[in-house]
């Protein structure tokens, strides 16, 4: 036994206080699946770490596979069942941003799921899926033309507009081609999502979306999404499917969700009935969180699902409007806790450092922290240094009754930011060549992954039934060369 308790550690966050036990894979961070076997080595569908580890090296996104299909088949069942009754179903849309390859492009429409694209890269990528492309929406606040054409070319179910500018440019581009682009407006409701600024995106100083505020452009007494839907009736190339709404990430409370479905219904309401339309489908995005820490509560799609469902029914049959078809993007929630990164450990040192400010100090009194480097970090997940995201880990390759020791996980980059998990209990006997897992990393850490310091990207691997097979090949140091084009001769 570790006896946790006496190895809490002043350095620790309030909510790492004391040390669980240090051999528990904790829910609900981690995929369907994963278990550890009776020597203490993590495992996906009977598969064993040190196995990936020989077959693919590390670092190494792991995924379940079976994982990624059943939280797909939850979102599209749970929000089916809650809106049957007000507008048949919903339409899910995956949002590729989080995590796409073309291996999960084609789950996503195997299960019965449509995906929601940000570029013309991704575009791509669903083309050689062979998904539809009336179950793809292109996003983003700056598209080019080329990606404006792509989406006219794939003859996408929806172009989401960000800017009275855009509009007029869509509208422009399939009036050359003789042609209807089926478009919805994005508008920034103006509430205020519990995340981190750079992920909360309905507030009005973004760049995103058509702001709901009242006199905001050169025709006064219009906001910019109401001139948006003046403009959009006025093009006879533009087809106005409906609103669209996206509040934040890593969002937990409901409460931000119902705002902006109320407040984009007695838009869409108002609208219809001043400009004599039908907008016939709304969509509420997604951001719902996952558990990165074993204090993160996500809720279950099924609760998410009825919330909204509730706020949608009692406000059209307040509005007397007939519901319009609603349609969702989740992704991280989806693809985030289906994937765990597997480092190996390298050197390790610790420090003594001062009590946090906040502590009352005591005189010549310091405390340990130990840093453990891995042979990833900023390359292969950012979020640490872009948003202070948190992050847990255990040791995946042996069980260990060592006892707990404070410990900040790192990466082995030249940059003192580069931390992997800021704070963790580790046993005191990790030691170099050990194997640590990092659950939570499937949304949003190889999709911003990068070369820093010349690290190549690490594989995707995805496991089902026992067997693993690469999605996405890791990286070789010839294909960091490839682009590079030499010296010129002189």
């Amino acid at each position: 036994m570790n006896q946790a308790a006496d190895h809490a550690s002043p350095l620790a966050p309030e909510w790492l206080a004391v040390p669980g036990d240090l051999n528990a894979l904790q829910e609900p961070m981690w995929a369907a699946g994963v278990e550890k076997n009776d020597v203490g080595e993590v495992t996906v569908d009977g598969l064993s770490v040190s196995e990936l580890k020989e077959q693919f090296g590390t670092p190494l996104f792991v995924m379940s596979e079976s994982d990624f299909r059943a939280r797909a088949r939850a979102f599209k069942d749970a929000f089916d069942a809650a809106f049957a009754d007000i507008c048949g179903g919903v339409d899910v849309y995956y949002a590729g941003k989080s995590f796409l390859c073309t291996a999960v492009a084609s789950w996503v429409a195997e299960e019965g799921l449509r995906l929601d694209t940000c570029s013309g890269g991704e575009l791509a990528v669903a083309a050689r899926a062979g998904i539809d492309g009336s179950n793809l929406g292109l996003h983003g606040n700056n598209k080019s033309d080329a990606e404006i054409n792509r989406a006219l070319d794939m003859k996408l179910g929806r172009i989401v507009v960000d800017s009275l500018d855009e509009l007029e440019r869509v509208a422009k581009i399939a009036s050359g081609r003789g042609e209807v682009a089926k478009v919805m407006l994005r508008l920034t409701p103006g509430v205020h999502a519990h995340t981190h600024e750079f992920i909360a995106t309905a507030h009005e100083d973004q760049k995103f979306g058509l702001s709901m505020a009242g006199d905001s452009t050169e025709e006064a007494g219009l906001s910019a999404a109401e001139e948006a839907v003046a403009a959009a009736t006025s093009y006879a190339s533009v087809e106005l499917l409906g609103l669209h709404c996206h509040i934040g990430s890593q969002i937990f409370e409901p409460d931000g969700f119902a705002v902006a479905a109320e407040k984009l219904l007695g838009f869409l309401a108002a609208m219809q009935s001043k400009y004599s339309i039908v907008m016939p489908e709304l969509d509420l995005g997604g951001g719902y969180g996952i558990a990165y820490t074993p204090v993160d509560t996500p809720r279950p799609p099924a609760e998410i699902a009825q919330t909204m469902a509730a706020v949608v029914r009692s406000k059209c049959a307040e509005l007397n409007i007939t519901p319009p078809r609603v349609s969702i993007e989740p992704g991280r929630a989806i693809v985030g806790s289906t994937t765990f990164t597997l480092y190996e450990v390298g050197t390790l040192k610790t420090v003594r450092v001062d009590a946090p400010a906040g502590e009352e100090a005591q005189e010549n009194v310091t405390y340990p922290r130990r840093y453990v480097s891995v042979d990833g970090g900023m390359s292969d997940n950012a979020r640490p240094v872009l948003y202070d995201a948190d992050y847990s880990a255990i040791l995946a390759s042996r069980d260990s009754d060592a006892a707990p020791q404070l410990s900040r996980v790192v990466g082995k980059h030249c940059e003192s930011g580069d931390i992997v998990v800021r704070d963790v209990y580790l046993p005191a006997d990790v030691a170099a060549g050990d194997l640590l897992a990092v659950p939570g990393t499937g949304a949003y850490c190889w999709a911003l992954s990068s070369n820093y310091n010349y690290l190549a990207r690490p594989g995707v691997v995805a496991v089902r039934d026992g067997a693993a097979r690469l999605i996405v090949r890791g990286e070789t140091e010839e294909d960091l060369l490839n682009r590079d084009m030499g010296v010129a001769n002189v």
